[in-house]
């Protein structure tokens, strides 16, 4: 008689690696099933259903305790194009849904989503080479690296209805003093991503209108203004984002830099020199008053101080009238023969270092 042949069970190990290998093979094969249960329009049934992505994305516990489904092989995740980032965010938002579902906004003792290895590393590496378009005049709209922004925008929009249907927790902190400190939540993360993708954008400065087209019309206007969110929770989230950018701009007065710069011109690009009225610039008005009052006080100070930083918060058509102590802000030359400008005056810097001390104290 023959021997019953004993079920041997994988450690978590080979489950690992076997669920490691599985998501990045299907994610580097576009005729893998996570580019066919795309969306009914485009897959019909399966697209509807979508069952082999729902049974391996949509349970959070088995997500989080496996813990590799949602972390491909590195060296994979850079050679991918915009389909596979969004097929890769597709499958995100489906554990993330069930996570808020089920366990609310706080993050886990095993946090899958926010490591800087996990879902929201991931994801910030498909914008880290925006900088690649600065100064190439025939990048397009449809180009492989501004499609992939178009990519993580929407998902941290999907993401953001997502917190929004579930509502607002009560308590829920809205200043965190540590980033990654123990109250952090999927707020938080999203926060953290929006910054991240703004910073990137920052790196495009010319030309200038392509400079205006990923910062303002893809990034800025999508979080911030006419096309941006208006829940509950877009409203969580753009609070945290509005002063997380502010905390980057004022540590520049203690340690001057190259990212608060930059952070500091993409302010001013999107927002101008110029506060406006109006319902489409209310999300914004807040942080454009408090940076151009830091502006203000500072910017003279910082060209003295390092005049390449003071350079590098000048993007877009905006420059430093250094006689007149103004920054300039010129608009396209319509039929009038001057383009229209607008001027923002700034204090004049500290008569010497012995001052900064006192101007620091001050900020």
């Amino acid at each position: 008689m023959r021997r019953r042949r004993e079920a041997v069970c994988p450690n978590s190990n080979e489950i690992r690696a076997f669920a490691k290998n599985i998501v990045s093979e299907a994610l580097a094969n576009k005729d893998s099933f996570l580019f066919h249960e795309t969306s009914g329009y485009e897959s019909g049934l399966m697209g509807y259903h979508r069952p082999v992505s729902r049974a391996m994305f949509s349970n959070c516990e088995m997500v989080e305790a496996i813990g590799t489904l949602l972390e491909p092989d590195i060296s994979g995740i850079r050679k991918w194009d915009a389909v596979q980032w969004e097929a890769y965010c597709r499958a995100v938002s489906m554990t993330f849904q069930d996570h808020v579902e089920k366990k609310g906004v706080w993050k886990n003792s095993y946090d899958v989503f926010g490591s800087p290895f996990g879902v929201k590393g991931n994801i910030e590496t498909a914008v880290s080479d925006l900088y690649k378009i600065d100064g190439v005049a025939d990048s397009t709209w449809d180009d492989d690296i501004q499609t992939r922004l178009r990519v993580v925008v929407k998902f941290i929009k999907d993401a953001i209805a997502i917190l929004d249907k579930k509502g607002v927790p009560e308590h829920l902190p809205l200043r965190i003093r540590e980033r990654y400190g123990p109250t952090t939540t999927f707020y938080d993360y999203l926060v953290n991503m929006i910054f991240e993708v703004i910073f990137s954008a920052s790196q495009v400065t010319s030309p200038i209108d392509q400079c205006w087209w990923i910062q303002h019309n893809t990034v800025w206007r999508e979080f911030f203004n006419s096309l941006s969110p208006d829940g509950a929770a877009a409203k969580v989230v753009k609070f945290k984002v509005r002063r997380l950018i502010y905390d980057e701009i004022v540590d520049m007065k203690l340690f001057p830099n190259f990212k608060g710069a930059r952070i500091l011109g993409f302010c001013l690009n999107v927002m101008g020199v110029k506060v406006h009225d109006g319902d489409t610039f209310h999300d914004g008005r807040a942080l454009q008053k408090a940076v151009l009052s830091w502006t203000k006080k500072n910017f003279a100070w910082l060209q003295s101080y390092n005049p390449r930083i003071a350079e590098t918060c000048l993007m877009g058509t905006i420059t430093y009238d250094a006689e007149h102590l103004r920054l300039v802000k010129t608009y396209l030359a319509g039929v009038e023969p001057e383009p229209y400008r607008d001027y923002f005056s700034v204090d004049p810097p500290p008569a010497s270092e012995e001052n900064r001390e006192s101007l620091r104290e001050n900020t």
